[in-house]
Formats: structure tokens, sequence, C-alpha cells
């Protein structure tokens, strides 16, 4: 292992590989940590490509070291300033008015019944009359 890198160091390195899962920088030509897709940006990773591509310079914070197993976690976000959280606007709860029992269309089946049953006696009468 290293001597020269601690956790919580911002370091230069290089990106080596780039996976699904997250992308492989050389911080010298002995060292070489994974940046872990979460750790890329700040938000939502869908594809790493669309962010990191081999061959490309990034700042990286060191954010632990595994010394037994030679393994170093690093993290680009760690680096950047996150983003400010826009307020989101206050929503008004919206109450719907109550209609006049009295409007056609607005009152309950069980209210208008009886109007449709006299309506329909009215109906057949006047045909049994023609």
């Amino acid at each position: 292992m290293s001597d020269k890198f601690t956790e919580g160091q911002v370091v230069e390195g290089k990106v080596t590989g780039v996976q699904p899962y997250g992308a492989f920088v050389a911080l010298d030509d002995e060292v070489q940590g994974l940046v872990h897709i979460s750790e890329v940006t700040h938000g939502f990773v869908k594809d790493i490509n669309e962010f990191l591509t081999v061959g490309d310079d990034v700042k990286v914070k060191i954010l632990s070291i595994d010394e037994a197993n030679n393994k170093y976690s690093l993290s680009i976000r760690a680096t950047e300033e996150a983003p400010k959280q826009q307020e989101k606007p206050k929503q008004v709860k919206q109450t719907q008015p109550q209609a006049p029992k009295e409007e056609a269309g607005f009152n309950t089946l069980k209210d208008k019944l009886n109007e449709w049953i006299e309506q329909s006696e009215d109906r057949v009468k006047s045909f049994n009359k023609k």
C-alpha cells in the first residue's frame, strides 16, 4: 500500500476503466480506486458513461482505504458543492364547492329516484292514452 494517501484527502486521478457500477481511477502508478456510480455526481446517475470516459482527469476524495484488501473507495461528488435545494411551493389544499341540492345533476340517486319514477309513470300513462 501507499503511505502517501489518507482518508479524506482530495487528489487528482485518471479514469482507467468504466463499468456500469462505477469507474476505476488511478491515483498514481501503484494505487487505483473505485468511484461507485452513486459517488459520481449529486443526483441520480442512470448511465455512468454520460459522465465519465477512460482517460478523463478527475478530482476525487478518498472516502476509505482498506489496507488488507488494497481497496480505495473514492468520490467525485464529495469534491463538488451540493446543488441548492429548490423550495417547493406550498400546495394550497383545494376544496370542491358544495352545489346546492336543487341543481339538476348534483343530486344523489336516492334524491332523484322518486322524481324519475313519477316521470316514468307519467310517460307510460301518456303513451297508453295514444
